[in-house]
């Protein structure tokens, strides 16, 4: 029985019909949030949901049983809890009565099902896998960004928070205007008002007797202020981010590798190109270490 199942869990067919699924849940979501329409069809569209939802828990059940003596196995895959999680979920809304106020709450468990293309293909589970293992790294580099936003909106309150109080009134609206800034949402006009003054520029009316600002032009000193703070934020901590992706996408890319190539030595043991390949892998070490080795060498002449 657990060799039938396995063998629908990996034929191509079953996977071809779970991403298909997903994505007509995803498109009946999307078609329910027109409520006109959605009342109009509420029939078509309920038993969509209950076919979609059927479909999901029978993919559950035979995955269970593809563990044979061994059902607890199935909860082991971090992705099979995510998707186990959603389905039980759909399965409350439809069969449990809570009250109005816990309805909605059931009811994202319909959106968070178009999450399932993330375990239903292998390419995204690789850049998911990606992104958690950069969160470290990332940590590290949100750290460096926040000290740089703290010291860039400080200034700024106490160099233009008279002349333009909108943006840099006080320290928290300083540094969501810094965050503005650094997406270059429009930017160049934050720096304008400080450049030419709130008389001068981006102040209506309006605004210049609600805040009542003391105009002060400041051309050279916003001018360095902002571009620096650009050229800082944006063109390099921001690209410390990308460097970090990229660098944990090779770490994940090596690892599938390596997956994939226990699973080929599996199902095609081979081993003589086995052992080749091996002997490939460990010449490579040994010379990146030799290169080391030089280089230490190499050090100590000069010194």
């Amino acid at each position: 029985m657990s060799l039938i199942c396995k063998n629908i869990v990996k034929g191509k067919f079953s996977q071809s019909l779970i991403i298909v699924t997903i994505l007509v849940a995803g498109i009946v979501v999307g078609i329910q949030t027109y409520k006109e329409f959605a009342i109009e069809h509420a029939f078509i569209l309920n038993i969509l949901d209950q076919i979609i939802l059927g479909i999901f828990v029978v993919e559950a059940v035979i995955k269970i049983l593809a563990e044979g003596n061994r059902p607890y196995n199935y909860f082991k895959n971090p992705w099979n809890i995510f998707d186990f999680a959603i389905v039980t979920a759909c399965v409350l809304e439809s069969f449990i009565h809570v009250g109005a106020d816990f309805i909605p709450v059931l009811r994202l468990a319909r959106i968070l099902r178009v999450l399932r293309l993330v375990s239903a293909i292998p390419k995204l589970q690789l850049l998911v896998s990606c992104l958690l293992k950069s969160l470290p790294s990332m940590f590290y580099v949100s750290i460096l960004l926040f000290i740089l936003f703290y010291i860039y909106g400080t200034m700024a309150v106490f160099l233009y928070a008279e002349n333009d109080p909108i943006h840099f009134r006080n320290l928290q609206t300083s540094i969501l205007t810094l965050f503005r800034v650094v997406t270059l949402e429009d930017w160049t006009d934050v720096m304008y008002i400080n450049m030419y003054g709130s008389e001068n520029y981006g102040y209506n009316s309006s605004e210049l007797n609600k805040w009542a600002p003391t105009s002060t032009a400041s051309p050279l000193g916003a001018a360095l202020f902002f571009v620096s703070f650009v050229l800082t934020g944006t063109m390099i901590v921001l690209n410390l981010v990308i460097g970090v992706i990229m660098n944990s996408m090779d770490e994940s890319n090596a690892e599938m590798k390596i997956k994939q190539e226990l699973i080929r030595r599996k199902v095609n043991p081979n081993p003589l190109r086995d052992g080749i390949q091996d002997l490939h892998t460990q010449v490579g070490k040994i010379a990146g270490e030799l290169e080391v080795i030089k280089k230490l060498l190499e050090e100590k002449k000069t010194d």
